[in-house]
């Protein structure tokens, strides 16, 4: 994907909110614990990076509920198989 770096900063900003959100809200860390989480996840990729942005590919649901309930989430815990309302109203 190209991209400008004024689109990347805006995807990147959201994905570390919503999944701060739900280390906040499903993981129950604390919340400079969550938003040290997200920023973890979801680090600033150089403009000249190979694979700059490919952790989009996914949304911050997924890599939380991975973070959180492990490889088998879906299997364990189906409901958290698709984003809830609450999340998607975060846009």
């Amino acid at each position: 994907m190209t991209w400008s770096e004024t689109e990347y900063v805006e995807c990147l900003r959201g994905e570390r909110r919503r999944y701060a959100w739900l280390m906040r809200r499903h993981g129950e860390l604390a919340p400079a614990e969550a938003w040290a989480a997200a920023l973890d996840r979801y680090p600033y990729e150089p403009s000249d990076a190979p694979y700059r942005g490919l952790i989009f590919h996914d949304e911050a649901w997924h890599w939380a509920m991975l973070a959180i309930h492990g490889d088998r989430y879906t299997v364990g815990r189906p409901e958290l198989a698709q984003p809830s309302a609450e999340y998607m109203a975060l846009e």
